[in-house]
């Protein structure tokens, strides 16, 4: 019951302290406004989530919301106050605040144009899944410092809260196994100066590249196709930013690596005609499925005084020497390699 009472007392004084600091910053130090109002909704509403979810403290979280809480049009604010959910009202004030750059990429535009990429003997396999959030410094871990590199957790996990993520395995991406590559939106908030991140495979060498460029105070986000590391350690992700700056992100799919090379086979049906006895006869078997190659011609007949003369390219001929009628079948065996 005390732990209760002091934790209920800590968050009514945090959003109350950040209501009114969020005030004194976008309308010059004047009592709680409607923004303040807002504010101190939105930290009494999620308070306990973010404590329960995350393990985090209100107060530190508050704080890093803070630029956000400031920025965001009152419009926006009202809509966060109301979402239904965590990642909804976060959302809201990424996406919201005036001459924000975050862009959130849909999965249409992000395998619009993709092409399948690795070596040309194994191919990787998009496999797009419903945007989902992996990291959120503002709610896990704190703000990345300055000319440092984060290291993050992105295949074979259950529940992405550790790291600021949703409380889930993120649509199938955490039990897909070890995967080769993300397709990932990177957002960065509020940086403390103008540099850039760079994500790129734990372990690995820092490219010279940059996958998110920003300035002081920028809410900027890009998508990016990162490759992973795939080896036995916990981490496959690492990120470096040129100045302190807190991170989202949020996965789109995956590149996972191809099974074995599997060929299969299939009967594309008979053609059946009757023979005359005397008479010859041209049978040509159905054509193959789509995405199958006819490999041979199977021709049968129904006695042994009819021996074929020709067959190939589906097509059985035949003279039939009996005295009566007989049949002549014809059929081909269509095959495809693929990998599962």
């Amino acid at each position: 019951m005390k732990k209760t009472a002091l934790f209920a007392a800590s968050l009514v004084m945090a959003a109350s302290a950040f209501s009114l600091c969020t005030d004194a910053a976008a309308a010059g130090g004047k009592s709680r406004s409607e923004r303040g109002q807002l504010v101190h909704q939105i930290v009494m509403k999620w308070g306990g989530h973010v404590q329960e979810a995350y393990r985090t403290d209100v107060r530190g979280w508050a704080r890093d919301m803070g630029p956000l809480f400031a920025r965001a049009p009152v419009a926006a604010l009202r809509q966060a106050a109301e979402a239904h959910t965590f990642d909804q009202m976060n959302n809201m004030l990424l996406t919201s605040v005036p001459g924000s750059q975050a862009k959130s990429v849909s999965i249409a535009e992000a395998t619009s144009g993709d092409k399948l990429f690795g070596d040309a003997d194994k191919d990787l396999i998009f496999v797009p899944i419903t945007p989902c959030r992996i990291i959120d410094t503002r709610v896990a871990g704190g703000a990345i410092a300055a000319n440092t590199t984060r290291n993050f957790d992105v295949t074979a996990v259950s529940n992405y809260t550790f790291q600021g993520g949703d409380a889930s395995n993120c649509n199938g991406a955490g039990a897909a196994g070890s995967f080769a590559a993300a397709a990932i939106n990177f957002t960065v908030v509020t940086p403390s100066a103008a540099g850039y991140i760079t994500a790129f495979p734990y372990l690995a060498a820092q490219p010279l590249a940059a996958t998110v460029n920003y300035t002081a105070g920028d809410i900027r986000g890009n998508y990016a196709v990162v490759k992973l590391d795939q080896g036995a350690s916990a981490d496959e992700l690492s990120v470096y930013t040129f100045a302190q700056t807190h991170l989202v992100a949020d996965i789109v799919g995956y590149y996972r690596n191809p099974g074995p090379l599997l060929f299969e086979c299939v009967n594309s049906g008979e053609t059946i005609d009757s023979v005359n006895a005397g008479a010859t006869k041209n049978t040509v078997a159905p054509t193959c499925p789509i995405s199958y190659t006819p490999t041979a011609t199977n021709c049968e007949s129904s006695t042994w005084q009819m021996p074929f003369v020709y067959f190939s390219d589906g097509t059985c001929s035949a003279q039939n020497n009996s005295s009566g009628t007989a049949q002549l079948r014809a059929s081909r065996t269509c095959c495809r390699a693929r990998r599962t």
